[in-house]
């Protein structure tokens, strides 16, 4: 790797604002806002939806009206026939 190119790695702590959930890791982000998480200076960095919280991970299911649009489109092209 050059030199001087990369940015810079710092801890960083994310948590998940509708869980409270923490996760620390290592990233380039920077933020005004800092604490101390096991031991470890690291910058703090909200975040509205992470895999603790997204319905795609929880296993949360996002119903689809797929009986109303069958319907719909029968009953348009059946008037065709």
């Amino acid at each position: 790797m050059k030199k001087g190119i990369h940015p810079e790695r710092e801890p960083v702590c994310f948590i998940d604002i509708s869980t409270g959930r923490k996760f620390v890791t290592v990233s380039s982000l920077h933020s005004k806002k800092k604490d101390i998480v096991d031991g470890v200076e690291c910058n703090i960095v909200h975040c509205d939806v992470t895999s603790d919280s997204h319905p795609a991970y929880t296993g949360g299911k996002h119903l689809v009206d797929t009986a109303g649009r069958v319907e719909r489109f029968k009953q348009k092209f059946t008037r065709c026939r």
